[in-house]
């Protein structure tokens, strides 16, 4: 077959899916490719699950389909993301190597009959993913088609964390790298208590099932471990492919905002590009959207990412999957585009017919091309050709965020003053309120560079390195304001607790000592004397060099103010609630000079580059039109000047004319 050498160009919005093409017959294919060109689609995920057709018995490989997919799309003229199959070994697999089979905490083996049926530390599981892995470098390594090396997908979605034999003779050797002795060990762990100290290396297993909690050091190096553990594998397949494709950019998706058993900062400085899956989940959607593409764009500031998978409607997998209503893809996909994904995929392109994800939606549904569904994959390809221009354009934040991974991790041991305190919850509100008041933020990892910044909120940050200690207060000597929540600060990267009062870590910062935590119960509050109230946690702290700006109704302080240097850092003894959490954040916005105004229930969002045209992104999520301030012209060719009309559930996006 002949090849059209046809090369997509460097301004652009990819557009496109996860195609499946092994699930249908193949004079399906060619219709399937005419249909993405009419939708405007210029890539595809391909071969994600496709390894028992790769490789239908061991050893013995057939290409041939792929061979022929692969031509087809370089004929049409769309770029492939082409996956290593390797996060669903076939049957053949589990048949011959049953001990490469994950196992959970209570020891179990979870047998092959889904997806991610391995454990992560199998070396047989390695060998033959690599082996896979090269075979599709060597074929395919100068494909015209071939954009970029997708692999794996989705690291630890359903394994991350293996609990069997194998499984803990890594864990020892990861323990072994990271102290060097056993002593070192048992000092960091703290196992003096409940006499839990180790006298050979032998004796450490996984946290498995025990009659009481396990150890918080040995479970927190555990989720350590297994984060590094699924890293390794990308690692390996990365460099492989590397090897053979010197050039071709790979990448794996990360399911940043909604799973939590990876480190996602350790991925993204071992990726080319990041990209992401997301899916709606909670009670306010398009902020938890917000909350995820934030999160996303904030592992590589410095560039814009891919997201890879979100749904056209309803997902299969959810209790109540609840579908999209008229004109809520379009606005999640721009929402995505507004916070910096260059990218805006789908899984996938055609919707299954059998199989455990046939009720989720796809870009061509059951339904066929006759649906709202179609209309508006239609519709926005022509969007996302028009706005190619956005593309490579970042977003400006003046806050950021502070979250790790550890502090997650160490917080999740059940042997806490209340089960009622959860970080990520909590972050997810903190980004929340800054939504609503209109003001775009970033997320920051504890020790990376904050000087960008002109606040900085740490709502939920128990665990705290002395490094990361000492780069918030750096960055509040230099002249900025942070805002810290209760509970942070509280043990090292141990999980040992800071002596000498809480906030352990930032108790100089503060200038406020806390003696005791007073958890409240389900429903309980306090009251706020400046208005609203606390829930579900209380103190009592002691003011040394900090003003108190609120006090619960007893006098204690609930909210103080400590000059340090040429900045400012606020403490909260508790969590206020809906209004009195507006008013924190607005006054440390107002401190800080980051405006903070917002259109209820629009989101105004700006992408720019510094030698270039801004771009920005209005969308309205309500069902009445609205008006904001805009200056330049709407995609559409609406002007604006001063002043823009945004329709009941519609976007804008308006080349902002260039002041002066």
């Amino acid at each position: 077959m002949a090849i059209n050498r046809k090369i997509v160009g460097a301004a652009l919005i990819v557009y496109g899916g996860d195609w499946n093409p092994e699930q249908w017959p193949e004079e399906t294919w060619p219709e399937d490719v005419r249909l993405m060109r009419e939708a405007g689609v210029n890539h595809v995920s391909l071969g994600i699950f496709s390894w028992s057709l790769l490789e239908p018995t061991e050893g013995k490989y057939d290409f041939g389909r792929l061979d022929r997919i692969m031509d087809l799309l370089a004929e049409g003229g769309i770029k492939t993301y082409l996956s290593t199959p390797t996060a669903s070994p076939p049957p053949w697999f589990a048949h011959s190597y049953p001990e490469a089979l994950p196992v959970d905490a209570e020891g179990r083996r979870l047998w092959h009959g889904s997806r991610q049926a391995f454990c992560p530390s199998s070396p047989v599981y390695l060998d033959k993913a690599l082996g896979i892995a090269e075979q599709l470098g060597h074929r395919y390594h100068d494909h015209p088609a071939l954009a970029m090396w997708h692999i794996h997908n989705e690291y630890g979605c359903h394994n991350s964390r293996c609990y069997c034999d194998t499984s803990a003779a890594a864990f020892r050797t990861w323990l072994t790298a990271r102290y060097g002795t056993l002593d070192a060990l048992n000092d960091a762990w703290g196992t003096a208590f409940w006499s839990q100290r180790y006298s050979d290396w032998e004796q450490i297993l996984p946290p498995r099932i025990t009659p009481s909690f396990t150890h918080p050091g040995q479970q927190l190096d555990f989720h350590r471990f297994s984060s590094d553990a699924l890293l390794d594998l990308y690692r390996a397949e990365r460099d492989l492919l590397r090897g053979l494709a010197p050039g071709v950019p790979a990448t794996t998706n990360f399911m940043a905002g909604f799973h939590w058993d990876m480190d996602y900062w350790s991925f993204a400085e071992e990726v080319d590009v990041v990209s992401t899956d997301q899916y709606l989940i909670g009670e306010d959607p398009h902020i938890d959207l917000a909350f995820a593409a934030d999160l996303t764009r904030s592992f590589r500031r410095d560039r814009p990412w891919l997201l890879m998978e979100h749904s056209t409607s309803a997902v299969n997998w959810q209790d109540h999957n609840r579908a999209k209503r008229p004109g809520e893809m379009h606005r999640n996909s721009v929402q995505h585009l507004a916070r910096g994904a260059d990218a805006i995929m789908f899984f996938q392109w055609r919707q299954s017919k059998a199989g455990a994800e046939k009720w989720h939606s796809a870009m061509v549904p059951h339904a066929g091309t006759d649906t709202k569904i179609w209309r508006e994959v239609v519709a926005l390809g022509g969007l996302l050709d028009d706005a190619a221009d956005v593309a490579g354009r970042t977003v400006e934040a003046d806050v950021a965020i502070l979250l790790d991974w550890p502090s997650l991790w160490a917080q999740d041991h059940p042997a806490q003053p209340t089960s009622r305190l959860k970080p990520v919850e909590e972050i997810k509100r903190w980004h929340a309120g800054l939504w609503r008041l209109g003001v775009t933020c970033d997320l920051a990892h504890p020790e990376g560079d904050l000087s960008g910044y002109r606040l900085v909120l740490v709502p939920s940050l128990y665990l705290v390195t002395d490094a990361g200690a000492a780069n918030l207060e750096r960055f509040v000597a230099g002249g900025g304001v942070a805002l810290v929540g209760p509970y942070s600060g509280i043990v090292d990267e141990h999980d040992k607790v800071r002596l000498g009062g809480y906030p352990g870590a930032w108790r100089d910062l503060l200038g406020v000592t806390v003696e005791e935590f007073f958890p409240l119960a389900a429903g309980e509050t306090v009251t706020l004397a400046g208005g609203g109230t606390g829930a579900v946690w209380s103190e009592v702290a002691h003011p040394a060099t900090a003003s108190v700006l609120d006090v619960y109704a007893t006098g204690e302080p609930a909210w103080t103010r400590n000059r340090w240097s040429e900045g400012a850092a606020h403490y909260l003894t508790t969590l206020p609630t809906g209004a009195g959490l507006t008013r924190v954040l607005s006054a440390v916005c107002a401190e800080a000079g980051v405006p903070a105004s917002a259109t209820p229930g629009v989101e105004l969002v700006r992408r720019s580059h510094p030698n270039g045209r801004s771009y920005l992104f209005a969308i309205n999520h309500t069902e009445t039109d609205a008006v904001v301030e805009a200056t330049g012209t709407a995609l559409d060719g609406t002007r604006a000047d001063g002043r823009l009309t945004v329709p009941a559930g519609a976007v804008r996006i308006v080349r902002e004319t260039p002041l002066g």
